[in-house]
């Protein structure tokens, strides 16, 4: 099963769909379902079941390793990965509450690249992504907008993070909360 380690924005489905709305029916964009909206802590790919219970164990001792009580976190601000000339994601950046995220994140990576997992190839960017690109057929249009809108995503109190599965389907790829974590 595809497996990510992620924090929930269920409190925030409106503030992202209203984020959305610009790159709603942009050719060559595909906006994520924002009543799946996350912030993914550790992507971690194929795993087999028999790896859960290591896993589950090692994202609970790695929340303990940070002492992390719930927080908040505001979002705001459009990104784009890799860059403006050559844009994959357009992004929601994290205003408030990014070095606690960032610390989590570190946590658990390295909590579970013992377990085997592979570390993160880049440097870590607490983001919710918004869209991808297919091609670049309006990217002028995505560039004007990351560029002159900087969008007021709003705030919660993180109190959990979770174990997600992802599922690909025609329609898109669908989350299951395998395992919670309180913090």
């Amino acid at each position: 099963m595809r497996l990510f380690v992620s924090v929930s924005l269920d409190e925030l489905v409106g503030e992202v769909a209203d984020i959305q709305e610009p790159f709603v029916g942009v050719d060559g964009l595909r906006t994520t379902n924002p009543e799946q909206a996350h912030l993914t802590l550790k992507f971690l790919g194929e795993t087999e079941e028999t790896r859960l219970r290591a896993l589950t164990d090692g994202v609970d001792a790695a929340i303990a390793d940070t002492g992390i009580e719930p927080f908040e976190v505001s979002f705001g601000g459009l990104g784009v990965f890799p860059h403006l000339n050559y844009i994959r994601v357009i992004w929601l950046g994290v205003r408030n509450g990014s070095e606690t995220v960032r610390r989590l994140h570190t946590a658990i990576e390295k909590r579970v690249t013992k377990f085997g997992f592979e570390p993160a190839n880049s440097n870590f960017t607490p983001h919710v992504t918004l869209a991808r690109m297919d091609h670049a057929g309006n990217k002028e249009l995505v560039k004007d907008e990351v560029r002159q809108s900087d969008p007021d995503g709003g705030t919660m109190t993180v109190e959990a993070i979770q174990l997600t599965k992802s599922t690909l389907t025609e329609q898109g790829p669908e989350y299951t909360a395998i395992e919670r974590f309180n913090l």
